[in-house]
């Protein structure tokens, strides 16, 4: 990043504007809210080709996720066949944590970015390629389903947004969602997740907290007044929004995981590489000057780790959430 050059912004990985056949109508989304979702289609269309090489904390929570789920027995209980759902799947590193844990399950990938789409799809031709056996139940499904190329095993992949899944009511076995959810409005998300759902689904979640990049804020409130991140909403808050849904919390779970690089620039450019460069109003709107960079570069230095390398901190929620069996009286 050259000195006067704009700096990134800070969040990490898609969650998304609304795809173009959902199941529920919720009226027109306000402008503002619009731009914001096409904002962020964007970002992530355009670090599509990037991603992998700096995703390093993304697969590595997405591992988490998986212990996490082993690590408590859980397992869906809905029933048998229907689909696995990863609900924001990037290039689709979680798609094979689905498979790990049910060979047989039919399995959706949805994401808000084409271009993340397109590389999930790739990703999976090449892990399973033809002639494997196809996963039952993968016929196209309203929404617009996007065949796995060179004749793998089917992937039934769909473009939208998590706030509007383009999927039926009680139509899907589990939710598997890691690092997409930050960024939505977690009472709509999660009630989207609690009706796609059967009875006794199960949704697996890695979301974000408060304490995400704080180093990040701190430097730059040393600058200026403006906004370098998304917001992060407390552990607390999600699992408000989940028994606000109708779902029941099983298991959940905070740790911080960091990201490392030798110096900020290294930091940023890879939080730009990933694509998490959206920021909710009240952005910087002028380059950073040659000073402002130096007084930033010093202000995070004081977080230089032992190891020589800089620390960017994400704060990680777990979450395991049920659909009951029963509804709600």
């Amino acid at each position: 990043m050259r000195e006067r050059r704009s700096h990134p912004e800070a969040g990490t990985a898609p969650g998304g504007a609304r795809g173009p056949t959902a199941a529920v109508d919720a009226g027109p989304p306000a402008q503002a809210e619009r731009s914001r979702r096409n904002s962020i289609r964007s970002a992530f269309d355009r670090a599509a080709a990037s991603y992998d090489e700096a995703a390093h904390v993304q697969r590595e929570i997405c591992a988490r996720l998986a212990r996490f789920a082993a690590a408590h027995g859980l397992h869906t209980t809905a029933p048998a066949g229907a689909p696995l759902l990863d609900a924001g799947c990037g290039t689709g590193f979680g798609l094979e944590a689905l498979a790990q844990r049910s060979p047989d399950a039919p399995r959706i990938a949805l994401d808000l970015a084409p271009s993340m789409l397109h590389q999930a799809r790739r990703r999976h031709a090449a892990l399973h390629p033809a002639g494997a056996a196809p996963a039952p139940g993968a016929a196209p499904a309203p929404g617009g389903a996007l065949p796995a190329p060179g004749g793998a095993d089917p992937l039934l992949a769909l473009c939208g947004d998590l706030e509007h899944l383009p999927l039926a009511s009680a139509s899907v076995g589990l939710v598997w969602s890691s690092l997409a959810m930050q960024w939505c409005e977690p009472t709509r998300t999660l009630a989207e997740c609690a009706r796609v759902l059967a009875a006794g689904g199960l949704a697996l979640v890695a979301t974000l907290g408060p304490r995400t990049l704080w180093e990040l804020r701190a430097a730059f409130a040393l600058i200026d007044d403006a906004r370098h991140t998304i917001d992060f909403q407390p552990q607390a808050h999600w699992l408000a929004a989940a028994q606000h849904a109708g779902l029941a919390v099983e298991a959940s779970d905070s740790a911080e995981v960091h990201a490392c690089a030798p110096d900020l620039r290294g930091l940023l450019q890879d939080i730009k590489r990933i694509g998490a460069t959206t920021v909710d109003g009240g952005r910087r709107r002028q380059p950073l000057g040659r000073a402002a960079w130096s007084r930033l570069q010093a202000a995070y230095e004081r977080h230089r780790r032992p190891d020589g390398r800089l620390p960017a901190t994400y704060d990680v929620i777990l979450l395991a959430l049920r659909k009951p069996t029963h509804p709600r009286p």
